[in-house]
């Protein structure tokens, strides 16, 4: 896909238009017709077009009882406000990113992305088996709604820097667009940190409005076209190790639906939540390759450093949650790290092992 067509489909349409797709839900011999807003760009790899085939695959498991119509970035309201949009009635449906929501609950980032956190298989099981999402359910029944893992890039990329970090002191008064705790941890390390849609961080490197933009990884950034600005690629990111993305829904109309029709909205997302990362680990690498030998990007690891300040500095914004004042908060943060605790000896004990001796000994 084309950056242009990204960001044309990431604006805000007229006001005649948003009056329009206002309308009450369909209901017509028992068929229903539900609203996704999301925060992606239409047909944005993996995100938005993930976000498109849940929306199909509930509409074909339900034949057509259900039916899901997708609102992209800005068609129906601005991306960044797709919560908001179930919450206040507008749209039945999001699918979109928790931490963009940590100023309503800091604890929804846990459901995301933590600085040198959970991987995507750790995530997916602290979430499913572990609690998580018992948690989550109790957050976001403060707003009415219901959350389910719909998506997860995997480990993502540490991003665009317009110059070469040779030390830690090279990030102090960086403009960098990072969202979540990943941004506090930033902040620590000496960035001045903003967060802002997919549709508009090109132009604000293009601008010089930032120096240094993360989103997630090749197979995204290449759409969006970084690489004509920022030619320095750093990887792998130590904020967000195994990013989940999420379908919100309604709770009090999801709750009315008949049992079979709940079901299919919560195993076709669980299901779409394995879909995506299959999609990034395969085209990740594809994209990275031709960022490499088509546009001259140069690929980079974070200094030591900056690396060892990103982890002394995410202990202390996670230790700053699980000593929180909000008892949902504390119990997330607390819930998070045990589980993380138990889950890395599998990891860093069986697969990190596997890993290093793979790239040292198998040759083809």
């Amino acid at each position: 896909m084309d950056r242009r067509s990204f960001i044309r489909n990431a604006g805000v349409v007229g006001v005649g238009a948003v009056a329009t797709s206002l309308a009450a839900p369909a209901i017509a011999q028992g068929n229903i017709t539900w609203r996704m807003v999301t925060t992606w760009p239409k047909n944005f790899p993996g995100l938005g077009v993930g976000a498109q085939r849940l929306a199909d695959r509930i509409t074909t498991a339900s034949g057509g009882r259900l039916t899901v119509q997708v609102y992209s970035a800005g068609e129906l309201v601005p991306p960044l406000q797709s919560l908001d949009a179930v919450i206040d009635g507008t749209a039945e449906m999001s699918h979109g990113a928790a931490y963009y929501w940590q100023n309503k609950s800091p604890a929804l980032s846990f459901f995301t992305g933590v600085p040198y956190g959970m991987t995507t298989p750790e995530l997916t099981a602290w979430v499913r088996y572990m609690g998580g999402q018992e948690i989550w359910d109790e957050i976001y029944d403060q707003f009415g709604v219901q959350g389910f893992l719909s998506g997860n890039t995997g480990t993502q990329t540490g991003g665009w820097f317009r110059d070469e970090l040779k030390s830690l002191e090279d990030v102090k008064g960086i403009r960098f667009r990072t969202p979540g705790l990943g941004g506090q941890v930033w902040e620590k390390l000496g960035a001045t940190v903003t967060n802002m849609a997919a549709g508009e961080i090109f132009q604000a490197l293009q601008s010089g409005t930032l120096d240094a933009a993360e989103f997630v990884g090749p197979y995204n950034d290449l759409a969006l076209g970084f690489y004509q600005v920022a030619k320095n690629y750093y990887m792998p990111s130590f904020v967000e190790a195994g990013l989940a993305t999420e379908l919100v829904v309604d709770k009090k109309k999801y709750q009315e639906l008949p049992a079979d029709l709940q079901a299919i909205i919560r195993d076709i997302s669980q299901a779409e939540y394995d879909q995506v990362s299959s999609d990034f680990i395969a085209n990740d690498p594809r994209a990275l390759k031709t960022l490499v030998d088509d546009h001259g990007v140069i690929v980079r690891n974070f200094p030591d450093d900056i690396m060892e300040a990103g982890a002394k500095a995410s202990v202390e914004v996670i230790e700053a949650l699980r000593n929180s004042d909000d008892p949902l908060v504390k119990k997330t943060a607390e819930s998070f790290i045990e589980a993380m605790n138990l889950v890395r000896i599998r990891t860093e004990k069986i697969d990190a092992p596997y890993v290093s001796a793979r790239e040292k000994y198998l040759k083809y």
